[in-house]
């Protein structure tokens, strides 16, 4: 099968986008298939896989680069390459240009919702401009063969717009990087000696609401410790003095800090899934999220984590409080939390996806039989 896959993210940002992007390439590679990528050229001139097209950067948040590409373009790349079925990972800007040249050749289009853009719109100061965000994205999963969402919330949140062929297809988990074995003694000597450690991991952004860690940074005996980057690090180190940043961290040396966690917060209220969660699962740290949106579907409060209730900060307390201090619930919660996830790799959630392909293949097959009977 050939594959292309367009990312409405360029590659050099990391996010949850482009993180299962890269994934499914390797994993469709390894499994035989021909993949392309389009995605966004680069701020930099960093290359990308694939072709790159016409970047802009968002005015409220410049790290995030999004494409721009005419769709008579991006048809004569997908002819060229021969493409069985167009893979639209979180398309609005660019996804939407290759959805319409998908279309003129009659190619499946399978569109992977994975941004809530109206909670973005919301977040970033364009709160005014939600009725047309929510226009274009029904316009645009309407125009897909099929939809894939990442969490019940997300269904719902499509099926509200009146979106139909909707499925569901969560994310895969590295459980070779991340795995409780790579929990490091002298990591957290060296980071909170005598400390049971709190931490977060993810992209510093408005969005996802880091500064709500501010009330746990009084827990007796806890350091917090803070993994990533991002546009709001300048405001969270005031905000959260005594709390220890790594920076971006990755490969190894995320799952090494990942697992040497007793604790994982997650803070954020418009993530459509929620890979870090899984990441952590993986790496046997239970979990305390927000519930709301992709976390309900991962974390089973009173089994593998808690979810306290959306911004309430003195339930979040709680709910850490909870577990720094009972230590055999800290490691049945570990326990259920890495079992949970263990037929999550990234191999199996990709021979799911094949099986959504060849779905979109046989409709578009039936569409275009259809359309000449």
């Amino acid at each position: 099968m050939r594959v292309a896959v367009v990312s409405e993210s360029d590659l050099a940002h990391t996010n949850g986008v482009t993180n299962s992007v890269l994934r499914v390439e390797e994993e469709l590679q390894r499994a035989g298939h021909q993949t392309l990528i389009i995605a966004p050229d680069s701020d930099g001139g960093t290359p990308v896989p694939g072709e790159g097209t016409l970047s802009f950067a968002i005015p409220s948040y410049p790290q995030v680069r999004l494409g721009l590409a005419r769709s008579t373009r991006l048809e004569g790349i997908l002819a060229d390459f021969g493409a069985d079925v167009v893979h639209l990972a979180s398309p609005f800007v660019l996804g939407w240009q290759a959805l319409a040249a998908a279309r003129r050749l009659q190619l499946p289009t399978v569109a992977v919702y994975q941004t809530d853009m109206r909670a973005y719109a919301q977040r970033y100061g364009w709160a005014g401009a939600t009725a047309l965000v929510e226009a274009h994205l029904r316009r645009l999963h309407d125009r897909a063969t099929l939809n894939l969402v990442p969490s019940q919330h997300s269904l719902q949140q499509l099926q509200e717009l009146g979106v139909t062929e909707l499925h569901l297809w969560r994310r895969g988990v590295d459980l070779v990087r991340f795995d409780p074995q790579r929990r490091s003694e002298c990591w957290r000597q060296q980071v909170a000696p005598g400390k049971l450690i709190v931490g977060y991991v993810g992209r510093l952004a408005p969005e996802k609401q880091v500064e709500d860690l501010r009330v746990l940074t009084d827990l007796p005996g806890v350091q917090l410790v803070v993994v990533g980057d991002g546009p709001s690090r300048a405001g969270l180190e005031k905000l959260l003095p005594g709390a220890h940043f790594t920076g971006r961290l990755s490969g190894i040396e995320l799952a090494e800090a990942l697992a040497s966690f007793d604790v994982f917060v997650h803070t954020g209220e418009s993530e459509t899934f929620g890979q870090t969660i899984q990441e952590a699962h993986a790496s046997g740290v239970p979990v305390v999220a927000t519930g709301v949106g992709g976390p309900l579907d991962l974390v089973h409060s009173s089994f593998d984590g808690w979810l306290y209730r959306p911004g309430d900060l003195a339930d979040l307390r709680r709910r850490v409080a909870d577990l720094i201090g009972d230590n055999a619930k800290r490691r049945a919660f570990a326990e259920a939390a890495w079992q949970g996830v263990q037929g999550r790799s990234w191999s199996a959630l990709t021979a799911e996806l094949i099986e959504h392909y060849r779905r979109a293949i046989m409709m578009q097959r039936a569409a275009t039989a259809g359309s000449r009977g």
